[in-house]
Parts: C-alpha cells; sequence; structure tokens
C-alpha cells in the first residue's frame, strides 16, 4: 500500500483519506443511544428468558422489610408501626444497593463466557455494552422499590408526604441504585472472576448499608460511629427518602444524595468504560 503524505496542496479527496480509520469510524452520540437501547433490550430478553434474575428482588424486599420490623420495631420505636417510617426508607435503600450488586457480576460472567469477545468486531460505542445492560437493570430496582413500599403499606404504613412524596422517594431510590451500579460494573471490569466479584461487592455492601441511619438513628450511636454514619453516602440517601415519603419535602439532603449519585457515575462510568476498553 502507498503511503499517501497530506500537505495543503493536496486535494480534498486525497487529504480525507489520510483521516485515521478509528476517528472516522466513531460512532456519533446519535448513534451511541440507539447502541446502548439495542444493547439494553438484548439485556430485557436474557431477564425474560431467565426469571430466577428476579428473585432477589421479589423475595428479599417482602423478607428484609418484615424480618427487620418485627424484630426491631419494638426494641427501637415501642412498636411495629411507630418503627415503620424509620425503617421503610432504609430498607428501600439496602434493596437498592444490594440489587444493583448484581451488577458486576453479571456483566464479569458474561466477559468469561466470551459474549464480549464478539463485541470486537462490531463498530459499537465502547460505553454501549456497559450502559445498555445497566439501564435494563432499572426494571429489576424499580420491582424491588415498588415492592417494599407496598410491602410497608400492607403493615400498616402511612406514608406522611403523600403520593407525590413517596414517589420522589421512590425515583430517588431508583436513581441512586443506578449510580451505584457503576461502582459494581468497574469491579466487573477489574476483577479476574464473577466469585472475586461478588466478594469484594459484599464487603462494600455491608459496610454501607449496615453502618449507616438506615435501622436506628444516628444520634444513638457512639460518637465515632455516628460520625462515620453522617458521612456515608447511604445515609444521604436514606434521609433524603425519608423527608419525601414521611415529610413531603425536598430538603437539602435530597440535593446531597443527588450530587453524590452524579458524582459516582462521573468518577465510575468512566473508569469502567476505560477498564473495558483494555479487556479488548
Amino acid at each position: 500500500m502507498t503511503a499517501v503524505t497530506e500537505s495543503p496542496q493536496a486535494p480534498p479527496a486525497v487529504r480525507a483519506a489520510v483521516v485515521p480509520e478509528d476517528l472516522a469510524s466513531r460512532p456519533s452520540l446519535r448513534e451511541t443511544v440507539d447502541q446502548t437501547l439495542a444493547m439494553a433490550w438484548r439485556a430485557t430478553k436474557k431477564m425474560r428468558r431467565n426469571p430466577e434474575q428476579f428473585f432477589d428482588v421479589t423475595i428479599q424486599p417482602l423478607l428484609f422489610t418484615a424480618m427487620f420490623a418485627y424484630i426491631f420495631g419494638g426494641a427501637i420505636s415501642g412498636s411495629v408501626k411507630d418503627y415503620l417510617p424509620l425503617i421503610i426508607p432504609g430498607i428501600l435503600a439496602q434493596t437498592a444497593l444490594t440489587t444493583c450488586m448484581a451488577m458486576g457480576t453479571q456483566l464479569r460472567e458474561d466477559m468469561d463466557k466470551g459474549v464480549f469477545d464478539r463485541f470486537r468486531s462490531l463498530p459499537i460505542a465502547r460505553i454501549a455494552p456497559l450502559a445498555g445492560p445497566a439501564l435494563a437493570d432499572v426494571i429489576r430496582y424499580t420491582i424491588a422499590a415498588t415492592l417494599t413500599i407496598l410491602v410497608g403499606i400492607a403493615m400498616g404504613y402511612r406514608p406522611g408526604g403523600g403520593v407525590l412524596g413517596t414517589l420522589g422517594g421512590w425515583l430517588l431510590t431508583i436513581v441512586a441504585a443506578w449510580s451505584l451500579a457503576w461502582i459494581f460494573t468497574w469491579l466487573g471490569t477489574v476483577a479476574r472472576s464473577a466469585q472475586a466479584v461478588q466478594g469484594i461487592s459484599m464487603m462494600i455492601m455491608f459496610p454501607l448499608t449496615f453502618l449507616s441511619n438506615a435501622f436506628v438513628p444516628a444520634e444513638s450511636l457512639p460518637g465515632w460511629l455516628e460520625a462515620f454514619v453522617k458521612v456515608n453516602p447511604v445515609s444521604h440517601v436514606v434521609t433524603a427518602c425519608r423527608d419525601l415519603i414521611n415529610e413531603g419535602q425536598v430538603t437539602a439532603e435530597v440535593g446531597w444524595a443527588l450530587l453524590g449519585c452524579a458524582a459516582v457515575v462521573a468518577i465510575f462510568a468512566p473508569l469502567a468504560v476505560r477498564s473495558y476498553s483494555r479487556k479488548l
């Protein structure tokens, strides 16, 4: 192949011939969106063919809501009914964190099976195979958040924030779950096995969930632990959900929670794409 040297005197056709191939074939924003939606549709088809993927988002909210409410309700708030306004937003945050953990494990399993090797020959955006499943997983987060609220209502919980406040807390939970999923997506691209992803995810999930104000008021904890709980991002999400669902107020905690979600996406989405690109 004869090399072509670009010069100011070269005709337009010749100058176009020396444009780097990867730059010329880079997907546009519209193509990236379409490819992401196609990957999301692929993920939803996998969900329909493997309904066991919904076990954690259907059984876990029912089990955790009833278990924590009846075990700790009398000891912490005096009765289960008085404990529900405290525990339901906490279970929402816990459900969001535990359900989005599966994102990294499933991603690592697909990479180990060679599914992502097929994407090497496709002229698609690097973020599409990652953002597509993350978008499809919103279905799972929606089911988990909805069931948690419905179980609480069935147990006697009456949200003081009304319909709008409840919808606001429900939506915030889904946004938080989608944002946190990028952390586990990044783990799925750097860990060596699905078992490693699951183990690391559990090490992240337990401290963030149980060392928060999800189950007990932060004021009842020792000083050193209370300081950690107050800076825990899960605590901000829980407090924001309580302000929305119990009081129907958009407080500063809602802003801090959304800001934290945006920061997580801004940090871990590029890291996940960069690590994924290195695997190709």
